[in-house]
């Protein structure tokens, strides 16, 4: 058979009751599996307190007897919780079944322990103890009992070791009840003061062998036995199991196990009554909060007299407070297995106090019994029955009397107790833990300031440990448990505050007292090591007293004594320093010790403990058993002080209730009694977890490992979650925004607005008429509160990062968590997805500005923490706003070249597509227009929550730049390039199928046929579309000129020595061809800042360059191409706006795209040529630069543009015609804005095919007709257009003055020239928008001709000439050239 059955079958002679009693050591040896296999078990520590030295007891008869006694009683207390963990996981296994409702869950049938077949196996249990041969099972299930019979086997391997724990329960049930019942029939005294240590090994033992048996009752224990041993004789011939009958017999004394238990222990009854009456003081002491707080029980110094640092008024009460924990349960069981000691007088007002704050009787770890069902069931009807017997009147009167009386007392007691606790337990607890709360406070302030009093108070510290230990787990038992009353039968929860905020500080307060016990942990050992040197000389003088000599020890006794002596004695000095390093193991002084006890509290010695004391009281000194005992104490404050702490300090219990832990955790950590120092206790408190883990249970190393692991993990995102609360609590608009509240332009006008339509009274009002709250309204009296709540958000922050930086290392098992690594994690993460969040509104994209400030008061609040934190925050949200502009390899931050694969951050990434989409290719439909004069783009109605013009402005630019540096600028003009390299490509594919038309059109226009021009223009596919193309480029390079000027201004301001380095360096850069690698660089990196001259050209250029675009011989064509734009419809719409120098449907971006295309492509076609020449002249040209390259590249570029003038010039005047004359001044003014915008066509070329008399009569109508509101764009009919009277207001025809030729003077041209510094400065002033500039324009407007139209247009001047001047001039008008209008060079 399987292990288990041979290990039982070679144990069977201890489990008889004669070879177990005639071989003593025969019970040990079974019990290898919970033991080890060197007698010893997990908790060591406990076992190691009750054994004796091998060699100490030797001669006497009695002391090896004993000694072998307490050996083995510190083993079955052991042997106890090892068969307590094995029917833990077994009840686990089993899904928690209720054996005795006969109630299973699917999980158990499916467990695999017992066969799958319901039906019979709950007939066995239900029919116990019935033989299964009587119980004709083939009727109740025959295809079940045939299949348990074909795999009889099988389930009797799974079954077995299950059963072969009842048989170790068994066991433990004669061996533990052999043991109690010769300690306490022999021990003379099992007094708390006098016999300590003996008493609470009993006790261990006695309520370990209790809580056995009570959680056996959670097993199918009938269940298991009828079938195994069903399976047995199906597979044995029916032969019944050897150990059958005695196992019955055994669950049946034990069912229910109260019931045996009661009538096993009976005979110990008296023994534990006057135990549980010994107790009873301390107890009461405990329960009395006013009493431990008036008389200063917890407190290192007198609460009457705090000058007085030592309080020795009560040390004895305050170490027996260490044990109240234990003495309660001492309480709770032994009453309810021993209940006739409920009689005497003195325990009712005992038992009342424990049954009153108590509503649950814990078994082991988190399994637990009703205490109050239970002492109704099983403790009454005793009680009852003893009332009975008393009124019947079978004893003498008197004594009868008072037996009824107190009967009849204990039984309203128990009757009234449990509504009693349903109502007061909690409160009760509460104030215990609120008192508590404030000694150990008390406490941790005083030894923090005076660490030299801790060690001789060491005592104190333990009992305040261990009751705080007690009322922490106390509270977690308690949460979530329903109660059903006796007489009502009704479930009733019990009200147990999840918020309640003294568990942090109690934690708190525990986790404090435990480091500095560990910081001080040589202060206490030298201090003990000094109390047992001074401790052997007193004992030495009480065995030197006439009464011990007179008491005749015998050798046994003499040669312990002289040990115990030589062990004090030999203890090494405490000298300096050196303290930690002095390693001294005092466990053989306290086995001697041990020994002697055993012996003296012996009925069968002849010197015992009363003949000791009455031998050395009479010194006036203490005692010899009190000296020893004290020295005990002490003695494990040296080599067994960390065990100490563990005991009464350990939480690790709580592991079984961690969910509770977690949710008390988040309700009280944050809340408004919450302390940020708490989170350090209650994640320490998962460090002890796996100490909870059973060797018996292997897996339960993993799982409990995996479930601390997994709480601190869980603590830590409540921790890092409450962090990311408190930083956005400050990092909105009723935070830090509110501090810093400024009106938008939008809501200021709409202030103003509101402000003339309501009544005086409500616009004082200091809340304002409309939804917007008012710039300093935080410092109004009602909004204190809000104030408030900032500088508690404030001060929670600070004390939670100063915390989380301090704290240690937090380690489970292999795991280490360092909150600061957590903490610096999340607020980095929390400030990039805020970044993320608030890139978008409800509506759409943030405005850059906004965005800015946005962040700029997240990093404040993230400086106010770093104050706090010894890390560099500032360096970590540098790097998040790095990844969220760039995210690709680091090398790529360091080559020029174009990668592979281009990588961006997911915030650039948003930003930039939104300006793509709904700027550059306004697919939103919004009426996207840039106005040159303004510097910005304009929308005829929201895109998303803002007009253009909010998004646009050069500002706004600017922010964006700030925020995303150099890497989100790269992106928008990589994303721009990309979309223009397609339109280029259109442009390209156009040329290629339109070739052979566009050199008839050329062909046509040099030969002046007319007609064969207008029949080739016509057959020209998709004209409107390509124009539609070229005015999308022409907004793309617009806005990339923008953003070109945003950056150069950001990198002036905040680099101003490499941006004065970068313009003194363009100005030199030499003119090759083809460019070298750097200079092409440097010249990217220049216009990329809008220090290279030509914007528009560089960058169209870097384009064709890049997708090697205008390779093809019809990019000769171009111009023609571009000429043939002015046969189109579009100008049929088309009309000029004052207002922003544009014209209304973008046309004027095809002037930008005409200039920049054409020059960036004979750059490139140039550059093309060059290199085909030096590879047909097989490299002989060498590196020698032409000096003519720079001519040659400047000439073809003004022949192609002057090509492209003529031929439009010709075009649109031949079209004109008096029937349809309205499309012909947007032409003009088109051609006029052409020669402005590129740098290669000066204004003269213009002057051979429009004379300039012409556009200025234009503008002059133009700005003479609308000085102050937007210009009608479309003329109603021919009359209305301002080119109706072209014949009568040119200047060559008419002139207001007397000469017949006007002539301008060349220090005048800032009257004429649309960019120069007088028209920018004080005619108009557009952001701004006064009036003043208006004034301007309308009072100059017959002196200036086609003012600024265009607030981008160059200042050209010749050599030697003098710059344009900024105001009018004293000068004629005409005073140099009569060659015409003007003289533009």
């Amino acid at each position: 058979m399987a292990k288990s059955r041979q290990h039982y079958s070679s144990q069977d002679s201890s489990l008889s009751p004669t070879a177990g009693r005639s071989r003593e050591w025969d019970g040990p040896l079974r019990w290898t599996e919970y033991l080890g296999p060197d007698m010893t078990s997990p908790m060591t520590s406990r076992s190691s307190r009750y054994m004796n030295s091998d060699g100490q007891v030797q001669s006497s008869g009695v002391g090896s007897h004993k000694g072998l006694n307490m050996q083995w009683v510190g083993q079955l207390i052991d042997v106890a919780d090892g068969l307590m963990a094995k029917m833990y996981r077994l009840n686990q296994i089993l899904d928690y079944p209720d054996p005795i409702a006969h109630a299973f869950s699917e999980a158990f049938w499916k467990s695999g322990v017992f066969p799958n077949h319901p039906r019979i196996c709950i007939l066995l249990s239900k029919k116990f103890p019935e033989h299964f041969s009587k119980l004709q099972l083939e009727r109740v299930d025959k295809p079940a009992l045939d299949a348990l019979s074909d795999s009889a086997e099988v389930h009797l391997q799974s079954l077995e070791p299950w059963v072969q724990l009842l048989l170790d329960l068994m066991a433990f049930r004669e061996q533990a009840l052999r043991l109690i019942l010769d300690l306490s029939s022999t021990v003379i005294t099992l007094l708390p003061h006098q016999n300590s240590l003996i008493l609470h090994a009993f006790m261990d033992l006695f309520c370990s062998f209790v809580r056995v048996n009570l959680f056996s009752e959670k097993l199918p224990r009938k269940m298991m036995l009828q079938v195994y041993n069903l399976l047995h004789a199906m597979s044995r011939n029916d032969r019944d199991c050897d150990f059958y009958h005695r196992l019955v017999q055994f669950i049946d004394s034990y069912d229910p196990p109260l019931k045996g238990l009661q009538e096993d222990l009976n005979f110990v009854s008296p023994r534990i009554g006057e135990v549980l009456e010994a107790v009873g003081p301390i107890i009461f002491l405990s329960t009395d909060t006013r009493k431990l707080r008036n008389e200063g029980f917890l407190s290192p110094y007198h609460p009457r007299y705090p000058d007085i640092l030592t309080n020795s008024a009560h040390p004895m009460r305050a170490q027996d407070l260490a044990n109240v924990t234990a003495y309660r349960e001492w309480v709770l069981l032994g009453y309810l297995v021993c209940p006739d000691e409920l009689l005497r007088v003195t325990s009712i007002d005992i038992a009342l106090v424990v049954l009153k704050e108590n509503l649950i009787l814990t078994l082991f770890r988190d399994e637990y019994v009703m205490l109050h069902e239970d002492y109704q069931l099983y403790v009454l009807p005793r009680i009852l029955e003893s009332k009975k017997m008393a009124k019947s009147g079978r004893t003498k009167q008197k004594e009868a009397d008072l037996e009824y009386s107190v009967a009849k007392q204990v039984e309203k007691m128990i009757s009234e107790v449990h509504e009693q606790a349903l109502v007061s337990c909690d409160a009760i607890h509460r104030e215990r833990r609120i008192l508590l709360k404030q000694e150990i406070g008390r406490m941790v302030l005083f030894f923090t300031d005076q660490p030299s009093l801790l060690a001789p108070n060491i005592q104190m510290v333990f009992s305040a440990l261990a009751l705080a230990q007690c009322e922490v787990i106390w509270y977690f038992q308690h949460v979530g448990i329903t109660s059903s009353k006796s007489k009502g039968a009704r479930v009733v929860p019990v009200d147990i505050d999840p918020n309640d905020p003294t568990i942090g500080f109690l934690l708190d307060g525990m986790d404090h007292l435990c480091c500095l016990v560990r910081k001080y942990i040589a202060a206490i050992r030298g201090y003990a090591l000094s109390y047992l040197s001074s401790c052997a000389g007193r004992i030495r003088f009480l065995l030197g007293t006439p009464g011990m000599v007179a008491l005749d020890l015998d050798a046994t006794l003499k040669t312990l004594f002289q040990q115990i002596v030589q062990h004090l004695e030999n203890i090494p000095k405490p000298q300096g320093e050196n303290i930690s390093a002095i390693t001294c193991d005092l466990s053989d002084f306290r086995k001697d010790w041990l020994s002697i006890l055993m012996i003296v509290t012996s009925a069968r010695s002849s010197i015992n403990i009363r003949h000791l004391e009455k031998a050395t009281v009479s010194t006036g000194k203490e005692g010899l058993l009190s000296e020893g005992n004290a020295a005990y104490n002490w003695s494990r404050c040296v080599d067994e002080l960390e065990s100490q702490l563990s005991k009464h300090g350990s939480l690790k219990k709580l592991y079984f209730y961690h969910q509770h832990l977690t949710a008390v955790f988040r309700n009280t950590m944050f809340g408004p009694e919450g302390r940020p120092q708490h989170c350090c206790a209650w994640l320490g408190v998962a460090s002890s977890f796996p100490e909870c883990a059973s060797a018996i249970v292997p897996e339960e190393v993993t799982k409990i490992g995996r479930d601390a692991v997994l709480y601190v993990e869980s603590l830590i995102e409540s921790i890092m979650g409450g962090l990311e609360g408190l930083i956005n609590i400050l990092d909105s608009e009723g935070g830090f925004g509110a501090l810093e509240m400024q009106l938008l332009p939008e809501q200021a006008a709409f202030y103003l607005n509101n402000a003339s339509r309501v009544s005086s009274a409500s616009a004082r009002s200091p809340k304002g008429a409309v939804g917007y709250p008012l710039p300093g309204q935080e410092s109004y009296p009602e909004n204190n509160n809000s104030i408030k709540m900032l500088e508690a958000a404030m001060q929670r922050l600070t004390n939670l990062c100063s915390v989380l930086n301090d704290m240690e290392p937090i380690c489970v098992l292999n795991h280490v968590f360092v909150l600061r690594e957590y903490m610096r994690e999340c607020i980095l993460g929390n400030f990039r997805r805020r970044l993320l969040a608030v890139l978008k509104t409800d509506n759409d994209l943030q405005r850059p500005s906004i965005l800015e400030s946005l962040i700029r008061r997240h990093m404040n609040i993230v400086h106010l923490a770093e104050q706090h934190i010894s890390m560099d925050l500032t360096q970590g949200i540098r790097e998040v706003l790095l990844s969220e502009t760039f995210s690709g390899p680091v090398s790529s931050l360091h080559l020029f070249d174009k990668p592979a694969e281009q990588h961006s951050g997911s915030a650039t990434e948003v930003v930039c597509n939104w300006y793509i989409e709904n700027i550059v290719k306004d697919m939103s439909g919004a009426g996207i227009l840039f106005t040159p004069m303004h510097k910005c783009f304009k929308s005829t109605r929201p895109v998303g929550g803002y007009f253009a013009e909010s998004v646009t402005d050069l500002g706004e630019l600017q922010a964006f730049v700030r925020i995303f540096g150099g890497y989100g600028v790269d992106r928008l003009d990589r994303m721009m390039k990309e979309h223009t390299a397609a339109l280029l490509n259109c442009i390209d594919t156009s040329l290629r199928s339109n070739r052979e038309l566009l050199e008839a059109v050329a062909g046509s226009m040099h030969s002046g046929d007319r007609i064969e021009r207008e029949a080739c223009l016509k057959q020209i596919v998709d004209l409107e579309t390509m124009i539609g193309f070229c005015i999308e480029a022409g907004q793309a390079l617009a806005f990339d000129n923008l953003l070109a000027e945003a950056a150069g201004a950001v990198l002036e301001e905040g680099a101003p020595l490499i941006y004065s380095l970068l313009a003194g360096v363009v100005k030199h850069i030499p003119e090759e061809m083809p460019e070298k690698r750097e200079i092409r660089r440097l010249r990217g990196v220049a216009n990329s800042v809008a220090l290279a001259g030509d914007h528009d050209s560089e960058w169209v250029r870097s384009i064709l360059e890049e997708v090697g675009g205008a390779n093809d011989g019809s990019w000769s064509l171009l111009p023609y191409l571009f000429a043939t734009f002015m046969t189109s419809n579009i100008w049929n719409t088309t009309g000029f706006n004052v207002d922003t120098g544009g014209f209304n449907n973008n046309i004027h971006c095809l002037a930008r795209c005409i200039s920049a295309v054409v020059a960036g492509s004979e750059h490139v076609r140039l550059a093309r040529e060059h290199h085909q020449r030096q590879v047909l002249s097989n490299g002989h040209a060498g590196d020698s630069l032409d000096p003519d390259i720079r001519v040659s590249a400047e000439a073809s570029i003004k022949s192609a543009m002057q090509l492209f003038v003529k031929f439009s010039a010709t075009i649109v005047l031949e079209s004109w015609n008096e029937a349809n004359r309205s499309h012909l001044v947007a032409k003009l003014i088109f051609l006029d804005q052409l020669c402005e915008i590129s740098p290669y066509l000066p204004r003269s070329s213009l002057e051979a095919h429009v004379p300039y008399a012409i556009l200025r009569s234009i503008y002059s109508q133009y700005y003479t007709n609308t000085p102050l509101m937007p210009l009608a764009l479309l003329s109603a009919s021919p009359r209305h257009s301002p080119a109706v009277s072209l014949a009568h207001a040119s200047p060559i025809v008419r002139h207001p003055r007397g000469d017949s030729t006007p002539q301008y003077s060349v220090n005048d041209s800032g009257y004429f020239k649309g960019s120069s510094s007088h028209s920018q400065e004080h005619l108009y002033e557009a952001e701004s928008g006064n009036l003043r500039g208006a004034e301007n324009r309308h009072r100059n407007v017959r002196r200036s001709g086609p003012l600024d139209y265009s607030s981008s247009r160059k200042v050209k001047y010749p050599e030697g000439s003098a710059t344009g001047s900024t105001g009018p001039s004293p000068l004629p008008r005409f005073a140099v050239s009569r060659s015409g209008p003007i003289s533009y060079k």
